[in-house]
């Protein structure tokens, strides 16, 4: 499973913001260009998609640029995700993965959409818990803020 890049750098991109926000700053899409190595283009139509979500917004002008709506603390990533990509799975998922017919010939009875409901459901524990402003410190402050003892449990069983 992978996320696209659009949302791992989106979330970059989030990271600069919030990081401005606490300075009280705006930055324009330069700014968040350079800071993060992606092109303007495509800094640009992050910053669009995440304005258009309702997590930014962004103002003309001599001193304009994009700020966050609210502080990073009530940003959740959750969220994020939802605004940039949608989620892995949905109610609507076995409709449009249907091969060769209208509808998936398994949408009754499927243990594979039990599979991917589970999936989805542990992802949304982890990214509806964490917000932005927990990912605005170091690697070592993020993981000592988070318990992920239930995966040292897992590692353990193996």
């Amino acid at each position: 499973m992978k996320f696209s890049a659009q949302e791992e750098y989106g979330i970059r991109c989030l990271i600069q913001l919030g990081k401005a926000y606490k300075n009280n700053k705006a930055l324009t899409i330069p700014e968040v260009s350079e800071a993060e190595g992606i092109s303007q283009h495509n800094a640009a139509k992050l910053l669009r998609v995440l304005r258009l979500g309702g997590i930014l917004e962004s103002e003309r002008g001599q001193t304009g640029g994009y700020t966050l709506t609210r502080p990073p603390n009530k940003i959740m990533i959750g969220e994020v995700l939802n605004v940039l990509g949608g989620r892995l799975f949905d109610d609507s998922f076995c409709q449009s993965h249907s091969g060769a017919i209208d509808i998936c010939t398994n949408t009754v009875d499927c243990s594979i959409r039990s599979l991917w409901k589970i999936i989805q459901d542990a992802v949304d524990s982890v990214v509806n818990n964490l917000s932005l402003n927990d990912l605005l410190g170091t690697e070592f402050d993020f993981f000592s803020k988070i318990n992920f003892s239930h995966i040292e449990e897992t590692k353990e069983l193996k």
